[in-house]
Formats: C-alpha cells, sequence, structure tokens
C-alpha cells in the first residue's frame, strides 16, 4: 500500500490540476445537444474555454451567468433563472449543465431551490432537463468535478424502475473522466465485437471526437448520448463501471435500476483488459472473438519486444488518481519502477498504487521528486514539458490538457491495442534519449594516418610526443 504524503505548501507552485467546473463541463459536452452553463464571473467561463479549446481544436460550447461585482454581493438568483430562460427560448437543447463555481459557492448559491423556481416561473420549457451541481473550484480536481457531475446527471435525468433486463442486449457504461475520444471508441467497438449495444455515459467520443458537419456553427454538442438513451439505461442487461472515481454514480445507478454491475479501476494494460473482456463474454454468453484474441496476442509480443526498454524504467507520473493508479499499474506490469507518483487530489484508489509513496502536490514537488530519484521518464500532461526539459529526460504526454501536439486529446489508451501502442511509444522515446558512453581515445594511441589527419590540432600535438 502506498503512503500517501499530504501537501505541505500554502499555494501551488506549478499547478498541476485542472478545477471541478471544468471537470463537470466536460462530462456534460458528452450528451447530446447539451450545453454547460458555469454559475459564476465571465472569466471563469472563458477561461475553461480556452483549455477546451486548446485541448480539442473545436468550437466548445460553453455559457455563463456572468456574475459581476453587483450580483456578487446582492444576489445571482436571477442570473441563473434568466440564462436558463435564454438558453432554452433560443437553443432549445435536451439537456442544460449547470455547475457552479468558487464565487457562487462562496456567495451560497442554492442550485436546486433556483432551478424549481425556473421550473415555476417557465413550465413551458419542461422537456429541457436541467442538471444543477455543487464544484467549487477551491476543492477537488476535474476528476471529482466529473464524477460529480455524472451523479447529478443520473440523479435528474434516469428515472425510478424495476425494468432491469429488459432490453437484453444493452449495456451501460459509465466512463471517467480519464478517458479520451479514442478511448470511449474503442471501448464501444470492444463491446459490440461480443453482439451488445453499449450506451456511454457520457459519449465524449461521438460529441468531441473532431468531424466535421454540414452546419456552419452550433450552439450546443454535436453528437453525444442521446437523452432518451439515458432515461432507459435503467432497462440495461448490465452497467460497466470505468473508474473509481463513479463509485458513488454507479451506486446512484444500481440503486434507481437494478441493474447489476460490473466495476473496472481501469482498462490499460495485460491483465485489465482480461478482466473486461471475461465480464464482456459472461454478460453476452458468447466466446471471446478472434479478432481480440490476436489483438491480446499482439499485445504480448509487443511486450517481449520492449522488455529491455521498460524493464527497471524509472517512470515519474502526475495526474488525477484514476489516470495516476492506471499508469503506475501498467508500467509495473510490464517491468518498470515508479519512483516518483504526484497526485491531484487525495482518494481512496491510490492505496493501490505501485509506488512506495504518492505525493498530493503540483508540478514543483513532480520535478524535484523526478530529479532526486534520478527518474528516466515523465508521464503527465502537456504542462510538464518545460520540467522534463530542464531535467533533460522524455515526456509521455497523459491526461488533461494536451496543446502541443497535434491529435494528443483522441489517443487511444484502453485495450490491447491502446497498451500496445503505449509501450511503442515509451520504448521510442527510450531510445531516441538513450545516451551512449562516448569512446574513450588514449592520448598515446596513434591510430591510422587518416586517424591523425581529421583530429584536431591538440590531439595531433599530443600523439607526436
Amino acid at each position: 500500500m502506498a503512503e500517501i504524503i499530504k501537501r505541505s505548501k500554502p499555494l501551488a507552485v506549478n499547478p498541476l490540476k485542472a478545477s471541478q467546473p471544468l471537470g463537470a463541463a466536460l462530462a456534460f459536452l458528452g450528451i447530446r445537444n447539451s450545453i454547460p452553463m458555469l454559475h459564476g464571473s465571465q472569466g471563469c467561463t472563458a477561461f475553461g474555454k480556452v483549455f477546451f479549446v486548446r485541448h480539442f481544436r473545436e468550437p466548445i460550447p460553453l455559457q455563463t451567468t456572468a456574475m459581476d461585482q453587483m450580483s456578487a454581493i446582492m444576489s445571482a438568483d436571477e442570473n441563473v433563472i434568466e440564462g436558463l430562460r435564454v438558453l432554452c427560448e433560443k437553443n432549445r437543447p435536451e439537456m442544460i449543465g449547470l455547475p457552479t463555481t468558487g464565487l457562487s459557492e462562496t456567495q451560497g448559491a442554492d442550485m436546486r431551490r433556483l432551478v424549481r423556481t425556473f421550473r415555476d416561473r417557465h413550465p413551458q420549457f419542461a422537456a429541457t432537463a436541467v442538471v444543477p451541481v455543487n464544484t467549487p473550484d477551491y476543492s477537488g480536481c476535474l476528476e471529482t468535478g466529473f464524477a460529480l457531475a455524472l451523479e447529478a446527471v443520473i440523479d435528474v435525468m434516469v428515472p425510478q424502475s424495476a425494468l432491469a433486463g429488459r432490453r437484453k442486449k444493452q449495456v451501460n457504461v459509465l466512463c471517467a473522466s480519464m478517458l479520451t475520444p479514442g478511448d470511449t471508441e474503442a471501448i464501444k467497438e470492444w463491446i459490440e465485437g461480443f453482439g451488445l449495444r453499449p450506451v456511454l455515459l457520457p459519449d465524449i467520443g461521438d460529441s468531441l471526437d473532431g468531424h466535421l458537419v454540414d452546419a456552419e456553427n452550433t450552439p450546443l454538442t454535436l453528437g453525444g448520448t442521446p437523452a432518451n438513451e439515458i432515461a432507459h439505461m435503467g432497462e440495461s442487461v448490465a452497467t460497466l463501471v470505468i473508474g473509481r472515481s463513479l463509485r458513488k454514480a454507479a451506486d446512484l445507478l444500481k440503486e434507481r435500476s437494478g441493474v447489476p454491475d460490473h466495476r473496472f479501476d481501469h482498462l490499460l494494460g495485460l491483465e485489465a483488459c482480461d478482466a473486461f473482456t471475461l465480464a464482456l463474454s459472461q454478460i453476452s454468453g458468447r466466446p471471446v472473438p478472434a479478432r481480440i484474441d490476436r489483438q491480446r496476442a499482439q499485445l504480448q509480443d509487443a511486450m517481449v519486444d520492449t522488455h529491455f526498454m521498460t524493464g527497471f524504467l524509472r517512470v515519474a507520473p502526475a495526474a488525477d488518481p484514476d489516470l495516476l493508479v492506471a499508469l503506475g499499474q501498467f508500467f509495473a506490469g510490464v517491468g518498470a519502477e515508479i519512483v516518483a507518483a504526484v497526485a491531484t487530489v487525495r482518494a481512496a484508489v491510490l492505496a493501490d498504487m505501485p509506488a512506495a509513496a504518492v505525493s498530493i502536490g503540483d508540478l514543483e514537488d513532480l520535478e524535484r521528486g523526478a530529479l532526486a530519484q534520478r527518474a528516466q521518464l515523465i508521464v503527465c500532461n502537456a504542462h510538464a514539458a518545460p520540467a522534463a526539459q530542464r531535467l533533460g529526460i522524455p515526456l509521455l504526454r497523459a491526461g488533461f490538457p494536451q496543446y502541443d501536439r497535434v491529435g494528443g486529446y483522441t489517443r487511444t489508451w484502453v485495450g490491447y491495442r491502446g497498451a500496445r501502442q503505449a509501450l511503442f511509444d515509451v520504448a521510442n522515446l527510450f531510445l531516441e534519449n538513450h545516451h551512449d558512453i562516448p569512446v574513450h581515445r588514449s592520448v598515446f594511441w596513434a591510430g591510422t594516418a587518416r586517424d591523425q589527419e581529421v583530429r584536431p590540432a591538440s590531439g595531433a600535438g599530443l600523439v607526436g610526443r
């Protein structure tokens, strides 16, 4: 069990984590025809929008209640109610996500009361689901905000039912924030290979995968999980939960619907993929398809091909807890050593990190730990690039945000193919940054005539002696 080292600094010197409102907004962006509206100042939303646009390289629909100095002191209730009315009237979304920010949380806004007031004043917009969620940005991280939003979506949009198993081929998939659009697409293909029909919540692989459409622009999300599919999640035959941060959301869905679930901390690496594949085989009653068997064999071959590079490799990862443990167990499974690990917040899953200790901290803690422990590889988001450059060691980019690599947001990590590619990337980084011991030339070695011609003048003088 890893020792959890608490944060000792009063501030973040080089921030690692993203805020809870961003995590909640990301979850809402995976639902079809939806839009998140952050209850806070314009700057809160603008800053988050810049992060998303740089990461996904796509237009991102985000709105704000635009609290100013007066509403922050007196009351911002009307900002919320009027904002909801304008969005419903102009854009007619299927769902509006309503996360709070540090400003509105400090003010003490009661979001559920404000939604009830909006319903009383504007009953004509009853068809639009409004999902309030408390996500103060002075606590938690992107992962916790994402999980809170998912729990709120289930609370608002999944009714109480006793119809579990009615749709015999349908399975629910609760996707954690560590999954990329490429990951969600791979998971859908994985499940469909067993003849099952997946309903992903949220499905950012359908909304944030970067696809062109005929419309010039749209104020709502393009793709994602349809609202009517969320309402019928209680009729599925099983639920697959990916990420321990979604434990409370999974508990709520199971309580509401009675649908049995299968829980996985992650889907990165051979052991995790085998467990997921076995669960799908049991749910569907089908044998493992030959295509998936071949992908497993390909991963095993890649493990053999790269073991000289990954064995005893000294790795320093930093990420949100779910992703950090996934990366740690993946590297430990191929013989690497986790010498310095940094998490954004404390979480129960960190106890399973294959390392002596995990620090709750920032990128300064990562840089110092990597230097002290002579790390050979850093695994973190794009913000760690300057630290890796200063240390002179390679960086494997993982997590949010990634703004200095095109396509980093859609990289596939999960599944046998994802793990195989990750191994190849790690091995190539090692080879590109491997420094051989320079050839030693004795000052007394005469060499050939050609060697003497190309030798520097100082060397020639020494030989002449």
